[in-house]
């Protein structure tokens, strides 16, 4: 067996070379009926018994090697080592040598013994004849072809030499070539099968792998040719277009796979002609990547690579599920979650795209509303209940608005419609004003009944002018009148809006410069004793010059402070002016600084407070702090927590506008409260409306009985002065009946004018 220098041979090659061995049975019968039909004739030529006996020797060998054979073949070989192979390739040698040998014997005996031409002859043409078969037989082992070589030739070489004749010896020299070309011969081929073998092996190898490696992608794969039929497709392939795996797609054309598969599964004849004409662009190399939608929301992505021999290899893979989830984030974004209404952006897309089909010149309705209160509703009845209401809002809107109109929700409670189906424009504003009236009304959730109203803005334009961004500020504008003019009102947009909206944008940047250079002004009004002649507590009113305008009202200013957000650094700055100002007034005189709602839902500010107090030496007790119902609604336990701790440091803490709100009554007996400011609209007209004043003496019975001082403000006059007197109804008395806000300067004149009543007072009332 021919085994390659420093390197063993494959088990594999060398399983092929044993098993060639055993092959081509059919030579052997050949080979034994010519041995024993040449050994016959030469018998009957001679007539010796010899050659009867290498006649019945050859036909026992072959028996005896086809029972070898066949034993061969009820074996498997395919995980047997070099060692089994070894015996196998050994019992064949030894059989092929037998016969050989016979036939060698046979004609060194005919050379040496018979003397007879005819034997002769005979006998060396079939060895000589078998001589040739080995090499195309037994090319498979280098072994078997030296020994039978040997095995034939060795008889003849040593009888012809035994003869003693120069010219039969020369002729046994000659052999001595024969045997080694015989040899080299074998060696060729051989050594060019097995190169082919192993060629053979890595290709199968290779192929193998390729196959494996093609049936277990991800992607489906169908390589064409230039006509486009299929040369290769593998399993993904058939499993994505729910074809066959044994079907006969080779050369078969794409369209005809397609259809194929069109009648397995999910595609009619349209739809196969719409795909080909979808991937035509990828065959023909004008695009290398393209998305192909079939039924039943299934998405294939194709690409395309051309090959130099104008053939294309097309690969695709299942993008269903990437596409399913792009279309929900993108859903996502342009979908409110909780209404299903566009949002913002997506309707602005919407918007864009109605407007730009139709006549320019027709008009168009941009409508904004909110909801009135409805920060009341989320405070009442929590924020769940309040989302319901805002998705029952929204569906009353859409079928209202109808299919003519776009409905989207900007944020919050806002919604907005479009209407760009109208050509007259009074049909358009009295269509625009008609959804705002149907609007209005009860809606039900979770069996809780809600009575809403909307504020509403709306413009009208022309459609080739129209401007999203444009059109929403315009809507937004007439919105804030109607919150500020008409809550729950509608408001159609004018030109002189869009001048204040300018100028009081203005206001704000011009606030702000004054809040940063500490251009406010702070001025207090006295809380006095009902006789006038003592001075408790002054309340501290901001004020602010405009130096363009002249005096702003702080109902303006705090306004806009509030819609800055900075009502915060509003307050902080009042009461850090409060409590120095205060430091120069009597020892037994108070400061009251009023809270706003941003005040109390910050959770520092009680810590500011304290700063405030530390760094300008006032005392906890001289500091009062006026919160407003309204400051409680939202989160009364934590509202409740930051005032009870400033009220364990010393300040005293009052409710202001008392009785204006929801839930006065509760709040009396759940909030760490000293003091009850009784709002001015119990005091106007107590003297004709006896009604009005017994609910007051109701309100300071209650309040004392709670263990509060009550103080009243707004009164003006004198004869108002004198019923609360007479009826003991104020602990402390506020209003222009005493004095009008003051700078702090003047409130110390106006102590020390108290101050010398009181001494007055005291001694016309001591004994003679």
């Amino acid at each position: 067996m021919i085994r390659p220098r420093h390197k063993p041979l494959p088990k594999g090659v060398y399983h092929s070379f044993v098993r060639s061995l055993y092959e081509n049975r059919a030579t052997l019968l050949i080979g034994m009926i010519s041995h024993a039909v040449t050994f016959l004739l030469v018998y009957t030529r001679v007539n010796d018994p010899f050659f009867l006996i290498a006649t019945f020797a050859v036909i026992a060998i072959f028996l005896v090697r086809m029972v070898d054979m066949r034993g061969f073949d009820r074996i498997d070989l395919s995980g047997a080592d070099d060692v089994t192979l070894r015996l196998w390739e050994d019992r064949y040698l030894l059989g092929g040598l037998c016969v050989t040998m016979t036939c060698g014997v046979a004609c060194a005996y005919a050379v040496v013994v018979t003397h007879d031409a005819f034997a002769e002859l005979a006998c060396i043409s079939v060895t000589v004849a078998s001589m040739i078969s080995i090499v195309g037989r037994n090319y498979g082992s280098s072994r078997a072809v030296a020994i039978l070589t040997a095995g034939a030739c060795g008889p003849i070489f040593f009888g012809l030499l035994s003869l003693g004749d120069f010219y039969m010896s020369v002729l046994a020299a000659l052999m001595i070539p024969l045997v080694i070309t015989t040899w080299q011969m074998a060696k060729g081929v051989r050594e060019f099968l097995y190169r082919n073998v192993i060629a053979a092996t890595e290709i199968a190898t290779i192929a193998d792998r390729f196959d494996t490696a093609l049936n277990n992608m991800t992607h489906g794969l169908f390589m064409l040719d230039a006509q486009g039929r299929v040369l290769v497709a593998n399993r993904r392939a058939t499993d994505l277009l729910n074809l066959d795996w044994t079907a006969g797609l080779k050369d078969s054309h794409l369209e005809v796979v397609l259809k194929y598969g069109m009648r397995h599964s999910f595609l009619d004849g349209d739809q196969v002609r719409q795909v080909l004409r979808q991937l035509a662009p990828l065959l023909e190399g004008l695009e290398t990547r393209t998305l192909v939608p079939f039924p039943d929301d299934f998405y294939l992505e194709f690409s395309a690579s051309r090959r130099p021999d104008g053939g294309t290899v097309l690969i695709f893979e299942d993008v269903s599920a990437r596409i399913l989830a792009e279309r929900k984030i993108l859903n996502m974004v342009r979908y409110d979650a909780l209404t299903g209404l566009p949002t913002r952006a997506y309707f602005s897309e919407l918007v864009e795209a109605t407007i730009g089909q139709g006549d320019p010149d027709r008009p168009v309705g941009f409508l904004i509303m909110d909801v009135v209160d409805f920060k009341h509703v989320n405070d009442m009845r929590g924020h769940i209940v309040g989302d319901q209401v805002l998705v029952v809002v929204a569906e009353r809107l859409r079928a209202l608005a109808g299919e003519g109109a776009a409905v989207g929700r900007l944020m919050g409670d806002e919604f907005v419609v479009l209407f760009a189906d109208e050509t007259d424009r009074a049909a358009l504003d009295g269509r625009m004003r008609s959804l705002h009236q149907q609007m209005r009304g009860t809606y039900t959730v979770n069996g809780f009944t809600f009575l809403l109203t909307m504020s509403a803005g709306s413009v009208m334009t022309a459609a080739g002018t129209f401007s999203f961004e444009d059109v929403q500020i315009k809507a937004d504008l007439a919105l804030f009148e109607s919150k500020n003019r008409n809550r729950g009102g509608f408001t159609a947009f004018e030109e002189t809006m869009d001048e204040q909206y300018v100028d009081r944008q203005k206001l704000k940047a011009d606030f702000q410069q004054a809040l940063e250079a500490s251009a406010l002004a702070v001025v207090y009004q006295p809380m006095m004793t009902p006789d006038g002649l003592r001075i408790e507590c002054c309340e501290a009113l901001a004020r602010w010059t405009h130096p363009e305008r002249g005096p702003v009202g702080p109902a303006v200013f705090i306004r806009v402070a509030e819609e800055m957000g900075l009502v915060g650094d509003v307050t902080a700055f009042v009461l850090r002016r409060a409590c120095t100002d205060c430091l120069d007034w009597p020892d037994e005189m108070a400061v009251s600084v009023n809270l706003s709602v941003a005040d109390l839902r910050n959770p520092g500010f009680a810590a500011k407070v304290v700063q405030i107090l530390e760094e300008t030496g006032l005392p906890a007790r001289r500091l009062h702090l006026e919160v407003t119902e309204g400051g409680f609604i939202e989160d009364p336990v934590k509202v409740g927590t930051m005032l009870q701790e400033l009220r364990a440091r010393g300040v005293s803490i009052a409710i202001d506008d008392f009785g204006t709100g929801y839930s006065s009554l509760s709040y009396l007996d759940t909030l760490p409260l000293d003091l009850v400011k009784v709002d001015r609209s119990f005091v106007r007209n107590i003297r004709e409306d006896a009604r009005r004043f017994n609910l007051l003496r109701g309100v300071v019975q209650l309040s004392r009985e709670l263990g509060l001082r009550v103080i009243v403000e707004g009164v003006e006059t004198a004869d108002q002065l004198d019923l609360l007197r007479s009826h003991h109804c104020a602990d402390l008395i506020q209003g222009y009946v005493f004095a009008r806000p003051m700078p702090a300067s003047e409130v110390l004149k106006l102590a020390f004018v108290a101050e010398s009543k009181r001494a007055i007072a005291a001694r016309k009332s001591a004994p003679a």
